[in-house]
């Protein structure tokens, strides 16, 4: 293999598709930095682990490098990107926009090089299109195109409520790869119809069409859906190591050698041999999976909080020690008792009530040994009592 196939096996391990491939290496063979870009919708205030797939695979890029752009879509968060939506997406202000959008550069550059790469605003050249030119966008794609999208025809086909701004949302993306020149844009499989649309606007304004590169998506915790705050099985760059390392002992024996491709580029063949060592006795499954998720937490947080969250996940579900659990105090003047939700919203154990309903109705909310089945109930809580959530997750009250 020359250095050339190298460099292309290196930017193209581990995507779903890469369209065309063969103008990447076309592009490649010029010998000139590509523009690779990254579009993200501030509509959350923060990052998960389902990001870092594709923002690993933007660092591939970087490090070889390329011009690496991060496009912060404060004018297309305005719409929300309608992608796996069944009903359209309440509408953000100003405020939240930029709240969130001030949160990601800390969170990024915990994977990417914050000193090489470029962000740029799409407000920037979305809100200076002026009608003419709207209308000229607007005509560079036919109706029966947009309805293609697999979320609104199924809507449609549900009846459904479409706004009409959803359908200019794949233009607005696309036109930013317009603005950019792209190379490349990168995206989850959910995004394969907006990048298309990139390469198709490209060509209908005379510029070289760009390469696109799906990354899978990585399913939440629960093994469900992909990952997502909303759902609450997401496991946030933001988060505490200790709580994200006990997220990840929580999910499945099977759903773990995914994480471990797709977060650690672990290939076919050391999974096999591990599977095989586990099937021979050799490797308990529990071993395994620790040593998936202290690499996940070394890589996305560092090697020595990889090192504390073990050692604290092994002295609290092994040995037992709930004096090595997370200490969390209650504000001053918080009432007691308190309702539940209330007091797992104050230890950060959820981002919502829907998801402490969730917990609670499966019997995941324990308070000193005792399972708390009242999505209603009112706790007296007191120093020192142990509140454990989901199966990782273990707090005590300070």
């Amino acid at each position: 293999m020359n250095q050339h196939e190298k460099t292309v096996h290196t930017l193209t391990q581990g995507a779903v598709q890469v369209i065309p491939q063969a103008e990447l290496q076309t592009k490649l063979q010029r010998g000139k930095p590509l523009i690779v870009k990254l579009g993200m919708d501030p509509t959350a205030p923060d990052l998960h682990l389902g990001h870092a797939v594709v923002l690993k695979k933007l660092k591939a890029f970087q490090q070889l490098g390329h011009k690496i752009i991060l496009i912060i879509g404060d004018f297309t968060a305005r719409i929300g990107d309608p992608t796996g939506r069944s009903k359209t997406r309440p509408a953000l202000t100003d405020a939240e926009i930029q709240h969130n959008a001030a949160t990601y550069f800390q969170q990024v550059g915990t994977i990417l090089d914050l000193d090489n790469i470029e962000i740029r605003y799409n407000s920037a050249w979305l809100d200076a299109l002026t009608p003419h030119q709207w209308i000229k966008l607007c005509a560079s794609v036919t109706l029966s195109r947009i309805i293609e999208r697999e979320d609104f025809a199924q809507r449609m086909a549900d009846n459904q409520p479409i706004g009409f701004h959803e359908l200019l949302y794949p233009l607005m993306q696309g036109y930013d790869s317009v603005m950019l020149h792209a190379d490349v844009e990168l995206g989850g499989t959910d995004q394969t119809f907006n990048l298309l649309m990139g390469r198709h606007l490209q060509e209908h304004y005379g510029q070289e069409p760009q390469v696109i590169m799906t990354m899978p998506l990585l399913e939440g915790i629960d093994g469900g859906k992909k990952m997502s705050k909303s759902l609450g099985n997401a496991i946030g760059l933001t988060e505490p190591a200790d709580q994200a390392f006990g997220k990840l002992m929580s999910i499945s024996d099977t759903l773990m050698w995914h994480y471990a491709q797709l977060l650690l580029d672990m290939d076919d063949s050391a999974i096999n041999e591990s599977q095989k060592q586990i099937s021979a006795g050799t490797l308990h499954p529990m071993d395994c999976k620790k040593k998936i998720a202290h690499g996940i937490v070394a890589t996305f947080w560092s090697p020595e909080a990889a090192n504390q969250a073990q050692t604290q996940f092994e002295a609290l579900f092994q040995k037992k020690d709930y004096s090595q659990a997370q200490v969390v105090p209650v504000p001053p003047h918080v009432a007691n008792p308190l309702w539940i939700v209330d007091l797992l919203k104050i230890l950060q154990a959820i981002s919502s009530s829907s998801e402490a309903r969730r917990l609670i109705d499966s019997g995941a909310v324990i308070i000193d040994g005792n399972v708390i089945s009242d999505f209603k109930s009112e706790i007296r809580w007191q120093a020192n009592m142990v509140i454990k959530v989901g199966k990782h997750r273990i707090y005590r009250i300070g």
